[in-house]
């Protein structure tokens, strides 16, 4: 786990790139399980991107997947950080081929179901020791 500025664990955190205006239900849904959310609908600074282990981009279009992957990759000591691509509608086998070879981690449509996304998500998180974070467990209760 990593540690914030006071010593206590660090809560998940996504960043929500929607510049395409859409509303999504993943945002509520990972709130809901537990992550610290983050919406913007601009292009994120630098140092915006880095706060967060995981960064979600809402595609205004299916085309522009390499190219919005290849824009997150190259920031900064964005390293190995999550990065999910989200499309209008559910993308296809070879559509979501075509955005892991392109540098996303995952593809996944709007209306697809959102815990699909959250394990996925958590499955990632765990091959990936540098973003340790903690998820509070929604179904258990508070010591």
């Amino acid at each position: 786990m990593t540690s914030d500025a006071n010593g206590s664990d660090k809560q998940c955190s996504v960043l929500v790139v929607n510049c395409s205006g859409r509303e999504t239900a993943h945002s509520q849904a990972l709130r809901l399980r537990g992550f610290r959310v983050v919406e913007v609908a601009e292009w994120p600074a630098d140092e915006i991107a880095l706060e967060h282990e995981i960064v979600i981009i809402v595609l205004r279009r299916l085309d522009s997947v390499a190219v919005t992957a290849a824009r997150m990759r190259a920031k900064p000591r964005f390293g190995n950080r999550v990065l999910i691509g989200v499309t209008e509608s559910a993308p296809s086998a070879v559509e979501r081929r075509h955005a892991i070879l392109a540098g996303y981690d995952d593809l996944a449509g709007e209306s697809r179901d959102s815990r699909v996304l959250i394990a996925r998500i958590l499955r990632m998180l765990r091959s990936r020791p540098e973003y340790r974070c903690l998820v509070p467990d929604k179904n258990r209760p508070a010591a």
